[in-house]
């Protein structure tokens, strides 16, 4: 059994140093390790492959992928952003209030972190660097960090896999996390707010007179997608599966009879993004439940389980060393794939501790969503750094007080479980 360990390790450390992309380096690891093992027929891998991902639940995914893209490419996340900025225009700062409501606007959309970032960042960088209003670094890793609202407002693809994987009440996650991302994005605002005093960042904006009537007018079916997609799913009128699919439909309405933004062109160009999005998670799900059955097979969530609770003596112990965990493992790993992997080791320990599963959910996804902006591979900041053009780590460096903020964050709601229990 410790040779199989010793395999099925270094392996996947190997293939990952060498470059390899994490899926095919979470199956070779697998393969080489039931190899290693002997006794177990290769038809095992595409077999515990297809079960994975023969999911109604993971059906969400797909969908809200599609959802996002469609509400991209249709317009949508522009009027979120015009809606907004009507209210918060003229406060000094504005825009990086902006940038942060609509982040959770979008993010009770879409569902993902990366897509929310490049929606919203695609809109308000230019309008930040304008002029020298905001420093470039700084305005890329707030649109960064706001991006992983999308993780904390609901529906939120990360708790869809939690839930699935712990056979945990979808909808009671989703309910769970609304006060936790209503406080991360007030958090963001208030340090948003203190760094431009601090560094004399945007000056108060003339903001240029509009049709307040139209703009208004014109957000109200953007403002409805989340009313639909989470009224639907509390008012009992369909499954978080069922609401990404009308989500899909409802954003594919309003983007070519509505706001006629929709082309042919775009259409397309959203469905391959999302196609391959999907492929992307899909051979990730498949690929890392093959790794953890191998894991199982050679007991090593029990010897971890073990080792945790020889050396935590209580749950507050174990919740830090959950968090440091998750916030480790964030900063090398993407989302999907450590809820995979981390979960199953440390979730049967947080029932031991007592711990609430939905609960528990709501921290993993507060630390995940934190993984995504911290160095040295925060995938969020990758991106924002991309659509500048600037030096990655300028941007983690700027992004350095918002990151300490969501570590207050973090801490708050690991240690006040009444913000996520409050409503269930």
């Amino acid at each position: 059994m410790v040779s199989v360990i010793l395999v099925l390790v270094t392996t996947a450390i190997g293939f990952l140093l060498i470059g390899m992309p994490i899926a095919y380096a979470l199956s070779a690891s697998g393969i080489f390790a039931l190899l290693a093992k002997g006794g177990t027929p290769l038809l095992v891998f595409p077999q515990r492959f297809f079960n994975a991902i023969n999911s109604f639940s993971l059906m969400a995914i797909i969908f809200f992928v599609i959802a996002g893209e469609l509400m991209m490419q249709g317009g949508i996340s522009q009027r979120i952003v015009n809606f907004v900025q009507l209210f918060l225009g003229r406060i000094r700062g504005s825009l990086s209030f902006i940038n942060f409501i609509c982040c959770a606007f979008f993010g009770a959309i879409s569902g993902s972190a990366l897509a929310t970032s490049a929606a919203i960042g695609g809109i308000l960088y230019p309008e930040m660097t304008k002029d020298g209003e905001y420093d470039p670094n700084y305005a890329a890793a707030m649109i960064g960090v706001g991006g992983t609202l999308g993780l904390m407002i609901p529906p939120s693809i990360t708790l869809i896999l939690y839930g699935t994987l712990t056979d945990t009440s979808v909808g009671g996650l989703f309910l769970a996390i609304i006060v936790p991302g209503i406080l991360v994005t007030l958090v963001y605002c208030l340090c948003s707010l203190l760094i431009i005093v601090k560094k004399g960042y945007a000056p108060r904006r003339e903001i240029l007179s509009v049709n307040k009537r139209k703009v208004v007018i014109e957000a109200i079916p953007a403002l409805l997608t989340p009313v639909i997609i989470l009224g639907g799913i509390y008012g009992g009128i369909f499954t978080p599966t069922e609401s990404a699919v009308v989500a899909s439909v409802y954003a594919l309405i309003v983007g070519i009879f509505v706001y006629r933004e929709l082309t042919w062109k775009r259409f397309i160009k959203a469905m391959s993004n999302a196609a391959v999005t999907s492929a992307v998670i899909m051979f990730l799900i498949g690929s890392a439940s093959f790794f953890g059955w191998v894991m199982t097979t050679a007991r090593i969530p029990a010897m971890v389980s073990n080792a945790m609770m020889s050396i935590c003596n209580s749950k507050i112990m174990f919740l830090l060393i959950v968090n440091v965990l998750y916030l480790i493992c964030g900063m090398l790993m993407e989302t999907s794939t450590i809820v995979l992997l981390v979960t199953p080791l440390v979730f049967p320990v947080s029932q031991a501790f007592g711990v609430d599963p939905i609960h528990f959910g709501v921290i993993t996804c507060t630390n995940l969503a934190m993984g995504m902006y911290t160095p040295p591979f925060g995938a969020n900041i990758f991106l924002t750094a991309g659509m500048g053009k600037l030096k990655v780590a300028s941007v983690f460096k700027a992004a350095m007080p918002l990151i300490v903020a969501g570590i207050v964050c973090v801490l708050l709601i690991t240690y006040l479980p009444v913000l996520s229990t409050m409503f269930l």
